[in-house]
């Protein structure tokens, strides 16, 4: 049964992908905009070098989480368009593997965002990206705690009038202690403050773990009223 699940949720995500590629939505929107957001953070803070290198995990974060919701519009713009949850409904496919193939299919769009991004702030806030083991387990489950409330509002949002305009309203307080917490965690891996980051590092899988759990549980009758 979970065997059959993972295998229809990889289809999803493999179709997202797809859909990803041809569009190049996340090349040629996506990740000109956390560029830009990141440059004028740097603009904005270059005077007081001591601020920027202070803040750079926060608006690592910050700029993760703006894109991730413009990922998740466009994700269910394009299916709500093209009649593909619709579709989805009519293959038998559980809505949980369809929810779980959009999580994976938004975390790996996130995680080739954040590695871009991660570049970025080396550059331009001369970061020193140190700390690696702590950094990347901070990044996996921050990104899939993004990733999974990210498709449940999303599909949420879609049924919305004006929902693409209230996705951000809905999301972003829901995702706040996950941006905290990745702050946190990546405040530490960057070793720009003492304190023990595993402790945010597993706060970050507590949410991580339920958000998919609800996610799961809630996708379902959102799916089908959608």
């Amino acid at each position: 049964m979970i065997a059959a699940v993972l295998r229809d949720a990889l289809l999803v995500a493999g179709k997202d992908l797809r859909l990803e590629r041809r569009s190049k939505v996340a090349l040629g929107q996506m990740l000109p905009f956390a560029m830009l957001v990141l440059l004028l953070f740097a603009f904005a803070l270059d005077p007081d070098r001591g601020v920027l290198e202070q803040a750079t995990a926060g608006l690592f974060w910050m700029t993760v989480l703006f894109t991730a919701v413009l990922a998740v519009q466009r994700s269910f713009a394009v299916e709500l368009e093209e009649g593909v949850l619709d579709a989805l409904r009519l293959t038998g496919i559980p809505p949980a593997a369809v929810y779980l193939g959009k999580v994976m299919a938004l975390v790996l769009e996130l995680f080739a965002l954040e590695i871009v991004l991660g570049i970025g702030v080396a550059v331009l806030y001369d970061a020193r990206l140190e700390g690696w083991g702590l950094l990347v387990v901070v990044l996996v489950a921050a990104t899939v705690g993004i990733a999974a409330a990210g498709v449940t509002y999303g599909i949420l949002a879609a049924r919305l009038r004006q929902g693409s305009a209230l996705l951000p309203i809905l999301l972003l307080p829901l995702l706040a202690p996950v941006l905290i917490a990745a702050t946190r965690g990546s405040e530490v891996a960057l070793r720009s403050e003492a304190g023990g980051g595993w402790s945010w590092a597993s706060l970050l899988g507590v949410f991580a773990v339920a958000y998919l759990a609800l996610g799961t549980v809630l996708f379902k009758p959102l799916l089908d009223e959608t």
